[in-house]
């Protein structure tokens, strides 16, 4: 760990745009933080993720809330707990989207429409499920190619970013979509949280 006059140095340096300064800071977490993401993404996740292009990919963003002036810490300790809140929300999202594709994988060979059933809970009745079965079916029949497609790669854990280039459509306008999309969803009692 950095000296508090040098962190203070430092940290002025790089809020006044000194690019050299802000590398330095972010590289001074480094050791702290391969600890934290090792531990953080345990047996399960290390075959899937390296815990090296973790750390790359939270200074990366760090570098970045920086620049883009989102960031203001004052202390090295608040700069570790602010690269340990982003390591948690980078492992956790690789989590969901690989749990994600395990349930699509299992699920292969199923419909879209039994697969969004599945997702939305497991403790439905048979009645209600039918009826969510119904509404589902209706919603799909609705969809144009470009959302049924958005749905599907969802489901496979894509990012909006990858339909967008798979789709080759702009990926803002792909987004103003799937917004639209989730409130259709959404005004017909269907979670989308998956979406």
């Amino acid at each position: 760990m950095l000296e508090r006059a040098e962190f203070d140095a430092l940290r002025l340096a790089a809020k006044a745009g000194d690019a050299k300064a802000l590398g330095r800071l972010v590289v001074e977490c480094e050791p702290e933080l391969r600890i934290i993401a090792r531990r953080r993404l345990g047996k399960e996740l290390r075959p899937f993720l390296d815990s090296v292009d973790l750390v790359q990919s939270v200074q990366r963003s760090l570098l970045i809330g920086f620049k883009d002036e989102r960031f203001d810490i004052s202390t090295q300790e608040s700069l570790l707990s602010l690269a340990t809140t982003i390591v948690q929300r980078k492992v956790a999202k690789h989590w969901r989207k690989l749990q994600r594709q395990k349930h699509f994988d299992h699920e292969h060979g199923r419909s879209i429409a039994e697969l969004m059933v599945s997702l939305q809970s497991d403790e439905v009745d048979s009645t209600s499920q039918a009826q969510l079965r119904e509404t589902i079916d209706l919603i799909l029949n609705e969809l144009d190619p470009i959302e049924r497609t958005l749905i599907e790669m969802r489901l496979q854990g894509s990012s909006t970013a990858q339909v967008a280039s798979h789709l080759e459509i702009d990926s803002d306008v792909l987004r103003v979509r799937l917004s639209r999309l989730r409130k259709r969803l959404k005004d017909r009692g269907i979670l989308n949280d998956w979406l």
